[in-house]
């Protein structure tokens, strides 16, 4: 098997809810998402309020409900790579930029009395647990529309967006477009994606 179909059938295992490929992925892929989440967590004061892992679990939880929806199109490790490593830049923008916005006191930070501390660790599931329960899936399609839940599950059939376009009689980047803000408001509701996934 070559290393783009074994790339192939990790993304169709993660997609399907596989907890073991999910597992595999985290493994793979995650040095590169900290490494890169580190590299821009330059300000001290955001260092000491947000962690490099508590990052990189809301990205990966948030990367496998798209995964498991069918939002994205990847077809080799290097795909996977530039969105994770962008959307690990994104999420630490918006870090420092909620940081900034509400003028947080690093002396109450350096004191422990900010109470927005007892919300940083991440006391959540892990990204393999995130991928396994299907609640969090079958939450976010409850959300969608009747158009977003055929969508869903034409490419969860593995079938791409230019047949679907050609079927329904639409552009493939409209349906795209379409598919991809059905997902971000159900993740907005749902809590999952608190200023967008990049």
């Amino acid at each position: 098997m070559s290393p783009d179909d074994s790339f192939a059938e990790l993304i169709c295992r993660v997609r399907a809810g596989d907890a073991q490929a999910a597992a595999e992925l985290v493994r793979q892929y995650e040095p590169e998402i900290r490494r890169t989440i580190r590299v821009r967590l330059t300000d001290q004061r955001l260092r000491r309020v947000v962690d490099s892992m508590d990052i990189c679990q809301s990205i990966l939880g948030n990367f496998f409900v798209r995964v498991a929806a069918g939002q994205f199109d990847l077809n080799e490790p290097e795909q996977l790579i530039k969105l994770l490593v962008t959307m690990a830049g994104n999420k630490v923008r918006d870090h420092a930029r909620r940081q900034r916005a509400v003028r947080r006191d690093h002396r109450r930070v350096e004191a422990g009395g900010d109470p927005w501390l007892a919300g940083v660790a991440d006391a959540g599931p892990t990204p393999s647990q995130v991928v396994a329960g299907r609640e969090l899936l079958e939450a976010v399609r409850a959300r969608f529309s009747d158009e977003a839940r055929l969508l869903a599950d034409q490419r969860a059939a593995g079938r791409a967006w230019s047949e679907i376009a050609a079927e329904l009689g639409a552009s493939p980047e409209a349906l795209r477009k379409r598919f991809a803000r059905a997902i971000d408001r159900a993740a907005h509701e749902l809590g999952l994606d608190d200023s967008g996934h990049g």
